[in-house]
C-alpha cells in the first residue's frame, strides 16, 4: 500500500511521531486535533465550545493543505473527557457541517493530551486527482 503523509504549515507541528494527514488511495486520515492555537500550540482555555471551535478551524487548515474542505469529511470521531459536554460540543459541531452530515462516533475518555477537553479526528474522501476548476490536486 502506498501511504503519503503531510503536515500543515498553518498549525503547530505534531507533538509526536505522526502526520497531520495521511493519504491512502482516495481517503485522507486526519489525526486527532485538540483546541490548540494555530501557531503557538498552546491550549485554548477550559471552555468546551471554544476548544471545539478551534479544533474545526485547525481541521480546516489541515484540509486546505490538500486542497480539500470540511465537505470532504465522511467520518468523524469525537473524544470528550466529560460526556456532559456533549450538547455544547454538538452545538458548535452543527455549525461546521451541512446535510448530509458525516457519520460520527462520540466517545468519553478519561484524559486527553495537553489537558484538552475534546479531540476530533476524521476521515475524508478525495474525489479525484483534479480540483473542480480542472487544475491538478497537489500530491501529498
Amino acid at each position: 500500500m502506498n501511504r503519503e503523509g503531510l503536515n500543515s504549515s498553518e498549525i503547530e507541528a505534531p507533538v509526536g511521531p505522526f502526520s497531520h494527514v495521511v493519504r491512502a488511495g482516495d481517503l485522507l486520515y486526519i489525526s486527532g486535533q485538540t483546541g490548540q492555537r494555530s501557531h503557538t500550540g498552546t491550549p485554548i482555555g477550559n471552555d468546551i465550545a471554544e476548544q471545539t471551535t478551534q479544533i474545526f478551524e485547525n481541521l480546516k487548515a489541515v484540509l486546505r493543505t490538500v486542497n480539500c474542505d470540511l465537505s470532504h469529511i465522511v467520518k468523524v470521531t469525537v473524544f470528550l473527557t466529560n460526556i456532559d459536554d456533549f450538547a455544547a460540543m454538538n452545538a458548535v459541531y452543527a455549525h461546521y457541517f451541512d446535510l448530509p452530515y458525516p457519520a460520527r462516533s462520540t466517545i468519553a475518555v478519561k484524559a486527553l493530551p495537553l489537558g484538552a477537553l475534546v479531540e476530533v479526528e476524521c476521515i475524508a474522501k478525495v474525489e479525484d486527482e483534479n480540483t473542480s476548476d480542472g487544475s491538478e490536486r497537489p500530491s501529498l
